[in-house]
């Protein structure tokens, strides 16, 4: 897969989303970052049955961004099937 990127419109605030992916034990996994902000990587979570960041920084994450980011990760991963 090549890097990803995306305009995001979330709660009236624009976000330019550049999502690169990459394999960590045969998952897919993202480096995320929105309007030139650090990156977090987002991976597969099976409690919640979508992508999510994995970092404690990611915490700083509204909500509704990151729900919007995983939406989109999630339609343009292939299946493991």
């Amino acid at each position: 897969m090549s890097k990803l990127s995306f305009n995001l419109l979330v709660d009236g605030v624009p976000y330019m989303v550049k999502a690169e992916p990459f394999s960590f034990n045969d998952e897919h996994r993202y480096n995320v970052s929105f309007n030139g902000s650090e990156t977090f990587v987002f991976a597969w979570d099976e409690e919640t049955l979508r992508y999510a960041p994995l970092d404690e920084v990611a915490s700083i994450l509204p909500v509704s961004l990151e729900q919007e980011i995983a939406n989109r990760l999630y339609e343009v991963t292939p299946s493991k099937e």
